[in-house]
């Protein structure tokens, strides 16, 4: 099967069409979705965001692979919402390190209204910052998602997690309906949609295949679609859950690009776990943003370091701001780039 590298875009693919995307061999994959992948981005270029828990823990909602969930005993202490102060501080210090794009994560069901106030002064300072807005507060109504719109924001997080038919096996406290509900709110008021899924949960590959037809098939496609790989805390309903197979996760990037070949495919949680390989060959297979720092929440998150020094030896930069790169922000960044790969804290391939 071919994916057309033109810019029509397609929101009618059929479970059938998509396995067979899947179970392809594993190089005609990955040559199909690098060539979709370089009609549509440089593929030299990766999109960079950091993401701050800005209120942890107690969440009301029972996903089972979620360490804030109130439902489980997973050792994490409950905490209140951060002030705006110290989020903008954070912010300050995500620019500071190369990121385009500043997340901000509440566990909540959905926001109240004595919290949003502050989460709009949030937006608002951020994005006076120049960075890119995002945060995911959970279910949102209408008036929240247009207030969210008004004060700035870019993107915001919802994700689907998994396939219709497996979702109940998730989670029981959210329906479907009204995770794609918040996501037609975010579309109508102009935000971006990031929304994307996990893998490792169990799901089969028709799971997977659902999943991405779900994305690829709303009306506009995500600008942003994380793929995350489970990460296995302990206290949780899965945390003994078996490990997925790398090429398959690599396999479930590849189809996402064909998919959506103007979206961002995000390289998410799980990185950690992933080897400088691992990581190399999910960027050919089309990821091309991923969060830096060192926490995805509440999960690890390889240090900015590291991720720069892998950069450096695939050749890849950071992706500008699309409305308005700071140049002077991102020749820094670069020039940064090319002290380090001349340095001697990396390894030398040739020696």
């Amino acid at each position: 099967m071919s994916a057309s590298t033109s810019a029509t875009l397609r929101h009618d693919w059929s479970l059938a069409e998509v396995k067979a995307l899947f179970v392809q061999p594993f190089n005609d994959l990955l040559f199909q979705a690098q060539t979709v992948h370089r009609a549509h981005f440089d593929a030299n270029r990766v999109q960079v965001s950091t993401l701050l828990s800005i209120k942890t823990g107690a969440c009301p909602e029972d996903c089972k692979y979620c360490p804030q969930s109130g439902h489980y005993n997973t050792g994490l202490e409950k905490e209140k919402l951060m002030e705006v102060q110290k989020v903008l501080e954070e912010a300050a210090r995500a620019k500071a390190i190369g990121s385009t794009r500043f997340c901000m994560g509440a566990a909540w069901k959905h926001p109240s209204a004595k919290d949003m106030p502050y989460v709009l002064e949030m937006v608002k300072g951020v994005k006076a910052m120049g960075l890119e807005t995002c945060m995911t507060l959970g279910r949102l109504d209408q008036d929240q998602t247009v207030a969210l719109a008004d004060a700035g924001l870019d993107y915001y997080n919802h994700n689907l997690d998994t396939s219709p038919e497996f979702y109940g096996s998730i989670i029981t406290t959210r329906t479907y309906s009204e995770r794609l509900q918040t996501l037609a709110y975010v579309r109508e008021s102009g935000m971006k949609i990031c929304s994307g899924g996990i893998l490792g949960m169990g799901e089969s590959l028709d799971d997977r295949a659902n999943l991405l037809i779900q994305l690829a098939n709303l009306p506009e496609h995500p600008d942003s679609v994380p793929i995350n790989m489970l990460v296995k805390v302990a206290g949780t309903p899965l945390e003994n859950a078996e490990d997925i197979d790398p090429f398959d996760f690599i396999r479930m990037l590849a189809v996402a690009r064909i998919l959506m070949p103007q979206s961002h495919v995000r390289l998410s949680a799980g990185r950690e776990a992933m080897n400088e390989q691992m990581q190399a060959l999910a960027f050919f297979a089309g990821a091309n943003s991923i969060f830096y720092g060192e926490k995805l929440l509440t999960t690890a998150n390889p240090q900015a370091d590291k991720d720069m020094q892998l950069f450096s030896r695939l050749g890849i930069l950071p992706e500008a701001r699309e409305e308005h790169a700071d140049e002077v922000h991102q020749a820094a960044i670069e020039q940064a780039l090319v002290e380090q790969k001349s340095s001697e804290q990396f390894y030398n391939a040739a020696v």
